[in-house]
This record gives C-alpha cells, structure tokens and sequence, in this order.
C-alpha cells in the first residue's frame, strides 16, 4: 500500500528480507506488542522478534523503526527506534525495547519515541479510530555510528540516516481498537 507509505517520497533502494516471529507481514498484532501503558486491555509494550537476511555486504550498522501513519496527530506516531546496530548482527529478540532486559546488542541504543520514552510501545489506536499500520523496518546503513544524540527523536534519525540507506527491509503489522 503506498497510501501513507513513510517511504514512498524516499530515494528507491534495494530490499532485503525481514521476518518476525511475533506477527507475519499484513497481519495483526498480538496482545503482546500492543500497549499496556496507553491503556490497551491486555497490551505487554513487548516489542516484536526480528531476523533479517539480504542485506548489502557493504552494510555496517542497522537502524530498526516502527512507526504508525494512520495515528491522529497530522505526523504520524513512532513507536520504536533503534540506532547503531552493529552490522554483524542480524536479529532481534522478542522483548529487545524494554530497556531493563539488556536485550540489544551492546552499541545499539534505543531513541525516544514520540511518547517521549527510550523504549518499545506498541500499537493502540484510539477506539473506534479504525485500522492503523505500522511499518516495522531494518534500515540497512553505511556507517558504523549513525551520529544523532540518544535523546534525538525518530525523525531526526530518519533525516540523518536518508543519505546513509543502502537497503530497506519492511514488514506490516496491523491493529485496531473497537469504539467504546
């Protein structure tokens, strides 16, 4: 769908694949990786397992995103970013964006997301709001240390790492809420 699509106004770079073991590409999101602390009834905030594969030999760090389009802010909603992820690595655990498991690996760090906070929340659309998408994406960079602050914020990341994508890799997980 490139309605909304984050990336479509973007340079065209190659794709290599990602998967996950806590939702399939066009599918929803289990309880697990939607938010407890905007209230969602049996939201965990447990961000989801990512493997990648594909990417460019040339590839020296990773960055990882999710972000929600369809939220109703005019900007859209990041509910993760991750920077500096070395470029030997080609997974995530499931759990790696609460920042009290020591899950990621060590270099990487995790950037405020828009509720202000270096961690993982999942999806909670507003009841009754309808569908929303959130795009899960490994950005596969050219440097080794992607340069931006670790109280800078997903856009800022964003911006900085658009001269540094050699490759892009992007799943689609979905969700909504039923009105009240």
């Amino acid at each position: 769908m490139t309605q909304n699509d984050p990336y479509a106004r973007l340079p065209i770079v190659p794709t290599f694949d990602v998967t996950s073991a806590s939702v399939q590409n066009g599918e929803r999101w289990a309880a697990a990786q939607l938010s407890g602390i905007f209230g969602i009834p049996g939201g965990c905030d447990i961000s989801p397992a990512l493997s990648w594969s594909g990417a460019p030999t040339e590839t020296r760090s990773f960055a990882v995103t999710v972000y929600d389009p369809d939220a109703p802010t005019g900007s859209g909603f990041w509910h993760w970013a991750v920077a500096n992820i070395p470029g030997d690595i080609s997974d995530l655990p499931e759990n790696a964006g609460d920042p009290a498991n020591g899950f990621l690996p060590s270099g990487a760090f995790q950037l405020p997301n828009d509720a202000r906070m270096a961690r993982y929340v999942g999806g909670a659309p507003p009841p009754g709001h309808g569908e929303h998408r959130y795009f899960v994406t490994v950005h596969a960079l050219d440097v080794d240390d992607i340069g931006v602050p670790a109280d800078g914020t997903p856009a800022f990341l964003g911006f900085t790492m658009s001269s540094h994508v050699l490759a892009r890799a992007s799943l689609l997980a979905t969700a909504d809420t039923p009105a009240a």
